[in-house]
Formats: structure tokens, sequence, C-alpha cells
């Protein structure tokens, strides 16, 4: 398990003075406020957040560090991450995506079926996006209850009971 858990995105810039347009993945959008400073993946760049309003599928934000638009549309996709221990403690039943990935996938009889290569939600739920030497394509597996009754992070591994003809 990884220490630094992604939890938000720059978007883009916004206006002239150096605000961001900022995705939040946290459960309560705008605790990621909460957890500043927030860092970059290689943990080289950290930045003060302040929220200052909400917008389109985010929020506007300031950024420690960040004055100008040129700054502001230079860190457009800058993932942000907070440090594990900041972060809610999750009940046994509820995963950080960072978790999930690259775990092994194996079905209710034992077979492998592959490897999880990201977890991904278009709105519908969550997917986990399946990949591995057997399959000519990455497979879509609704993470459900019912789709993923297991799942062992002390093991790293998920037991899946996929619909019919899905792999």
């Amino acid at each position: 398990m990884t220490d630094l858990i992604c939890i938000g995105a720059v978007a883009g810039s916004f206006g002239v003075r150096g605000e961001v347009r900022l995705k939040s993945f946290c459960a309560v959008p705008e605790d990621i406020e909460s957890y500043s400073p927030l860092k970059s993946e290689d943990g080289s760049q950290s930045f003060s957040v302040s929220l200052t309003r909400v917008t389109n599928n985010g929020f506007v934000a300031i950024l420690g560090g960040i004055d100008t638009k040129e700054q502001a549309d230079a860190i457009k996709g800058l993932r942000l991450f907070a440090p594990r221990d900041t972060l809610p403690h999750l009940p046994d039943d509820e995963y950080y995506y960072t978790d999930l990935t690259g775990l092994e996938v194996f079905d209710t009889g034992g077979t492998r079926l592959g490897q999880v290569k990201s977890v991904e939600n278009h709105g519908a739920g969550d997917l986990l996006e399946i990949h591995g030497p057997g399959l000519k394509d990455t497979v879509l597996l609704p993470f459900t209850q019912a789709a993923v009754p297991t799942v062992d992070l002390e093991q790293g591994r998920i037991i899946a009971d996929p619909p019919d003809g899905l792999f």
C-alpha cells in the first residue's frame, strides 16, 4: 500500500490571478481543503489549498505558490495527493482505489482471470479494469458485492464471481 493517496487534480486555470479549477475525488468533495497541504505524486511539490467557490464539476481554488495564470496553466492535469495517515480510516468493505490497483483477480473456482489495472467510475458505479495474458482486451468488472464478493488486501487478491460471458 502506498503512503500517498490521490484525492484531487488540477483541471486548469481560472481567471488571470493564478486560481485553478480543482477536481476533488473525496467522498465529501469540499473535504479536499482540510487535507492541505497536498503533494505532487513524487512528493517534490507541496501546495496549500484554499477553496474560493464551487464551479461545474469541482471548485475554484488558490494553491500556495501559484500566483499567475501562466503558473496555473503549467500545472493543468497535476494530480494532488494526501498522506494516507491524514485520511479517514475506511470500514472493512470500503477501499481506496490505489489499494485495489495491482491486485490479482481469481474466479470462485481459483482460476486466475487477470490483474486490476485501474479502477474507473463513469457515474454508474465503480468498475475494475482487468488485464492479463489470457485476455484479448481489458475487461471492466463491476465492483459490486455480487461480482466481487471477496477483497483480500493481505493476500493481494480479489475473488470475483463475474457475470456470465464477461471473461
